[in-house]
C-alpha cells in the first residue's frame, strides 16, 4: 500500500498556502476503486420497481408573495455586490435566502401575519380534491417547515382526509406507530411530514409523493421519493414538485441538478468528470449565487438608494420654488401673463420624463461642475433667507 502523501499528491489540488481548492485525476480514482467497490444504485434496481413519473407543477405567486420575495432579493443583491463579505454579511445573506424560500410557500412563514397569502396553498386545495376523488389514493406530503404543515392541515380537514403527521417534535418511540397506521389503515390517506420523515421510513402504501417545496440538497429530494418508490412497492408512483414561478425555487431546480452531478464524480463508474473545483471565497460565492439566482449584471450603485436621493432632491427643489413664489407674492407684483407661463411650461415639459412609477423626472444639462456648486449655494441661501424671514415674522407677532 502506497503512503498517503502519494495519494494526496495525485488527487488533491492545493493553493500556495496548502489549502485544498479541488480534486483532480478522478478518472484514475474510479479505475482504482473499480475492483473493490460494489455500488448498487437506485438506477440499477429501477427495473425491479414499478414505473415512476415526476411532474413539476409551476404555480404563479400572488402579488403579496412576489413583493415580499423581491424585498429580500434586494438584500441578497446588495450583499453580493460588496467587495468582501463579513460574518454578519453571510448571516444576512443566509437569512434573506431563507426568507425568499419561505415567501414562495406563504407570506405567513415570513411575517407571521394574517391573512396568509399563498397561491401554493390555493393550488394544493384543488389538487387534494382531485387526487382523493380517486379510489385507493394514498400520498406522502413533504415540506421543509412545520409552519407550512400547520397551514396544510386545515385543507385536509376541509376535504375530510384522514392523516398522520410526523415532524421533529415527535419522539422516536412514537414514530413507528404513525407509520404502521398509515401503512395498514385504509382510511388513513395522507402522511404529512418534514425532512424528519425523509429517511428510514417504509411508506410503500403510498402511490403519490407531493413535495410542497424544495430542499437545498438533491439527496434529500431523492430520499423523500424513496419512502414510497422502493422495494415492496407494487403500484406506479406519481411524484409532484410544487414550484412557485418567478421565485428562488425555479433556479433551485437547476442547482439541485448540478449538485447531483458533482456527487457522482468520484463514485459513478460511468462518469466522465476528471476534476472538481472546491474554490471558496467571495468570487466563488457570487458565482454560485448567480447560478442559483440568475446573473445580477453590473450594478455599481444601489438603485433603490439612488431613487430615494432623486425623490428627496425633487422635494427640496419643490420647496424652494414654493418659497420663491411666496416671496414674489409678498412684493405685490402683478401676475405674469398666462401665455408666458404656458411657454415656459412647454419648455420644461421637454425636459421631463416619467419613471417606472409614473412620477415626472426633470433632466437639465449644466455647463460644468461649477454651475452645480453655484446652484447648491443659491438654494442654500434661499433656504436660509426663508428661515430668517420666518424668524422676523415671528418676532413681530404680539406675545401673549
Amino acid at each position: 500500500m502506497a503512503p498517503s502523501f502519494q495519494f494526496f499528491n495525485r488527487h488533491r489540488v492545493v493553493d500556495k498556502n496548502g489549502k485544498v481548492i479541488g480534486y483532480k485525476n478522478l478518472d484514475q480514482l474510479r479505475e482504482n476503486l473499480r475492483p473493490v467497490l460494489l455500488r448498487r444504485t437506485r438506477a440499477m434496481v429501477l427495473k425491479d420497481l414499478p414505473p415512476r413519473t415526476t411532474e413539476i407543477v409551476r404555480i404563479p405567486p400572488t402579488d403579496e408573495q412576489l413583493e415580499l420575495h423581491s424585498s429580500h432579493m434586494r438584500i441578497v443583491s446588495m450583499v453580493t455586490r460588496k467587495p468582501y463579505l463579513t460574518e454578519m454579511d453571510l448571516l444576512r445573506l443566509q437569512k434573506a435566502l431563507l426568507m425568499c424560500r419561505m415567501a414562495a410557500d406563504s407570506t405567513y412563514l415570513v411575517d407571521k401575519q394574517t391573512p396568509s397569502y399563498s397561491s401554493k396553498l390555493d393550488h394544493l386545495r384543488d389538487l387534494l380534491g382531485r387526487l382523493f376523488a380517486e379510489k385507493d389514493r394514498k400520498a406522502v406530503l413533504f415540506s421543509e417547515w412545520t409552519t407550512m404543515l400547520n397551514l396544510i392541515e386545515p385543507l385536509l380537514e376541509e376535504h375530510k382526509i384522514q392523516y398522520v403527521r410526523l415532524d421533529g417534535s415527535v419522539p422516536q418511540k412514537k414514530r413507528q406507530a404513525l407509520v404502521q397506521r398509515f401503512q395498514s389503515d385504509a382510511e388513513c390517506q395522507m402522511f404529512i411530514t418534514t425532512n424528519a420523515g425523509s429517511t428510514g421510513l417504509n411508506l410503500q402504501a403510498a402511490n403519490t409523493v407531493i413535495n410542497v417545496d424544495l430542499p437545498w440538497n438533491p439527496a434529500v429530494l431523492e430520499q423523500r421519493i424513496a419512502r414510497a418508490h422502493r422495494m415492496g412497492q407494487k403500484r406506479p408512483v406519481h411524484v409532484m414538485v410544487l414550484v412557485t414561478e418567478d421565485t428562488l425555487e425555479e433556479n433551485l431546480l437547476n442547482t439541485l441538478s448540478a449538485k447531483h452531478e458533482l456527487a457522482l464524480a468520484a463514485l459513478d463508474a460511468e462518469s466522465d468528470v476528471t476534476e472538481v473545483d472546491c474554490v471558496s471565497g467571495i468570487e466563488e460565492l457570487k458565482h454560485r449565487l448567480e447560478v442559483l439566482l440568475g446573473s445580477q449584471g453590473e450594478t455599481p450603485e444601489d438603485v433603490t438608494s439612488r431613487e430615494r436621493v432623486a425623490a428627496a432632491g425633487g422635494e427640496l427643489l419643490g420647496a424652494v420654488f414654493n418659497f420663491l413664489g411666496e416671496l414674489v407674492a409678498e412684493g405685490n407684483r402683478p401676475e405674469p401673463p398666462q401665455e408666458v407661463v404656458a411657454q415656459l411650461r412647454d419648455r420644461l415639459e421637454q425636459c421631463v420624463e416619467e419613471d417606472a412609477s409614473g412620477r415626472p423626472q426633470l433632466s437639465v444639462t449644466l455647463p460644468d461642475r461649477g454651475a452645480l456648486d453655484n446652484l447648491a449655494q443659491a438654494l442654500a441661501q434661499l433656504l436660509t433667507a426663508g428661515d430668517k424671514t420666518d424668524a422676523i415674522a415671528s418676532e413681530g407677532e404680539p406675545r401673549a
